[in-house]
């Protein structure tokens, strides 16, 4: 909260869907020991007489009100879920983000239903709310509808001033997206042109889910085969023939370079389908090819592709992405994607409460940063880097005293958040006033008058000891301690507020 509170630009989740199938790695039932704690100790005793529904509820409760705390105005959040807790998910949402604030529904056909006695249930849904709608028209219209309207019309007015001239033609339109880049959102990949127009290049030539097409395809300059997809191409040889017939595939500087597929910004689809439909194995056969050495790594990951389908659309180049039920690490595989696409410096936040958070989360996240694979399956890396952090001790204890072995730096932080510091105007323990000086600005000395050994007071002795000389005197303090021995009249007079350790910071 203190750094990124109202920061996030776009949140993912994929929680348990509560289904009951304990072959899940995520425990549907809600009996993982630190969720039944929760439910005893927050929820308290009813929870132990609540039904299925009204347990999942409870986990997912808190959770969505700290998301919404930390989405940013203009942010959204996407929230995968199937049929079993939908109607339930919908209800939370509208209560914490408002029904006005709701965006929309994607149903995700991810598979396939062959019973013939039923209705064919073949879809999962993505829930997709935002902090304020009112926001998302002009960021999301502007980075897709706007972008190719513009990227459009600067293309026909290029071709038709410098058709004759490509070099010219390409020396033009560089610097014209070298100025114009960072309003183009997404679109921002577009940075190519020739006859035919402007243009990116994309993996879609790649076969993404089960084993494709395996033949040779000849780099113009070295003449030799490149490099083959991991799961070979989408398509025949005889589409590819037509393809490189129309000068629609892109080399790299030699065939060791995965080939790509020339997209013209006209191709572009500017809207977020309420359909999608792509197969669910896909992400497991991801999943298995980044960790070889494990014959079910993880149950039931998502296709990165799919969530880089959505923060494609609604993030830019410099995004923050936060998923919170990280499991396998699939949204960070999703962004670091998109930054080697389009040169981005999106940037990802993954939560994971389960004990794979570093042998799997952590683990898929670097492989796919360094590349993985051998031989010529070898998938190369996408560069990047990351920090992994494990959750320390809790700030107050369970009797709701100070934990005093987070340490003062910590404690003196979390106050300094709660009093709504600006970073710019806290004070570090070593400072000319006092090393009980929390912050100070024009009008507020803040003060944190704490001995993890002893009781302090906010008395006459201690106000003594602040040294003013070298600043404009506050018109008012703010002062936390253990206990105040000075009077009322006192207090007014010189603008003072006592709050008492730990009673005044656990109310924030």
């Amino acid at each position: 909260m203190p750094e990124f509170e109202g920061k996030v630009n776009c949140i993912y989740i994929d929680p348990p869907y509560n289904t009951g199938n304990e072959g899940w790695v995520y425990n549907d039932n809600v009996n993982d020991p630190r969720i039944i704690k929760w439910l005893g100790d927050v929820v308290g005793k009813e929870g132990e007489d609540l039904s299925r529904h009204d347990k999942w509820l409870c986990m997912m409760y808190p959770r969505l009100k700290l998301l919404h705390r930390l989405l940013a105005d203009d942010g959204v959040i996407f929230v995968s879920i199937d049929r079993v807790e939908f109607i339930h998910l919908k209800a939370i949402l509208n209560e914490i983000f408002g029904e006005t604030n709701w965006v929309g529904e994607i149903a995700w056909k991810n598979v396939t239903d062959n019973n013939p006695t039923n209705i064919s249930l073949e879809h999962e849904y993505v829930v997709c709310y935002a902090k304020f709608k009112s926001l998302i028209p002009s960021v999301w219209k502007s980075t897709f509808s706007d972008a190719k309207t513009v990227l459009l019309s600067l293309e026909r007015e290029l071709l038709d001033k410098y058709s004759d001239d490509i070099d010219q033609l390409k020396s033009v339109y560089n610097e014209w997206f070298k100025n114009n880049k960072k309003f183009l959102g997404s679109l921002d990949r577009y940075k190519y042109i020739d006859l035919g127009g402007i243009y990116t290049g994309s993996q879609s030539v790649h076969n993404p889910g089960k084993e494709g097409y395996r033949y040779d395809v000849y780099h113009p300059e070295t003449k030799r085969p490149c490099k083959e997809p991991l799961m070979g191409y989408r398509f025949p040889y005889e589409t590819m023939e037509k393809l490189l017939a129309e000068g629609k595939i892109l080399f790299g500087a030699d065939e060791t370079k995965l080939i790509e597929l020339k997209l013209y910004v006209s191709e572009y689809k500017s809207k977020l389908a309420s359909i999608i439909e792509l197969d669910s194995r896909i992400g497991t056969n991801e999943i298995k090819s980044i960790f070889p050495e494990d014959k079910r790594p993880f149950d039931y990951p998502k296709p990165s592709v799919f969530i880089e389908d959505l923060l494609g659309f609604a993030t830019d180049s410099e995004s923050l992405i936060l998923d919170s039920f990280a499991g396998s690490g699939t949204t960070a595989h999703a962004v670091l994607k998109l930054n080697a696409e389009d040169g981005g410096n999106r940037r990802f936040i993954l939560c994971e409460m389960m004990d794979y958070a570093e042998s799997i989360t952590a683990e898929r996240v670097r492989r796919v940063m360094e590349g993985y694979g051998e031989g010529n399956k070898k998938v190369e890396g996408l560069g990047g880097s990351f920090d992994f952090y494990e959750l320390g001790d809790a700030l107050f204890s369970e009797s709701g005293l100070l934990n005093e072995s987070v340490g003062i730096e910590r404690i003196r932080q979390y106050i300094a958040y709660s009093e709504s510091i600006p970073l710019d105007n806290q004070l570090p323990v070593e400072n000319s006033i006092s090393p009980s000086a929390l912050g100070i600005n024009q009008q507020t000395l803040w003060l944190f008058h704490y001995n993890k050994d002893a009781i302090t007071s906010l008395d006459l002795e201690f106000l003594g000891t602040l040294n003013l000389q070298n600043i404009s005197r506050p018109s008012q303090f703010v002062v936390y301690a253990d206990k105040c021995v000075l009077d009322d009249k006192f207090m007014q007079k010189h603008g003072i507020s006592f709050k008492r350790i730990p009673r005044d910071i656990i109310r924030f």
